[in-house]
């Protein structure tokens, strides 16, 4: 499992995350085992995306595709992602009980 984290700017939220959820089939044949999608406390347009993909080849195929770059326009996304693949190394969750 590898997790890819893409920050990009969209121009309309509503309307990029409805492209966004009409992929999540599209997503999931090519190796998306889940989604968090987080954005700028001061703007909602500023997105950071947060996935976890079954393997380091298959992310990097996916996030380097044509059809990606042609649906991200589409969906208004504004200038080139930044796209990182990184892996967990230390988790620390806190229960109400801490």
């Amino acid at each position: 499992m590898i997790n890819v984290l893409v920050r990009h700017e969209v121009a309309d939220y509503p309307a990029w995350k409805s492209v966004f959820e009409s992929a999540l089939d599209w997503r999931h044949k090519n190796g998306e085992r889940s989604c968090r999608i987080f954005h700028n406390a001061g703007n909602i347009n500023d997105l950071t995306l947060l996935f976890e993909w079954e393997s380091l080849e298959a992310a990097r195929a996916f996030m380097g595709s044509e059809e990606l770059k042609a649906r991200m326009a589409k969906a208004g996304v504004k200038g080139p992602p930044r796209v990182e693949f990184i892996t967990e190394m230390y988790t620390v969750r806190r229960s109400a009980a801490d």
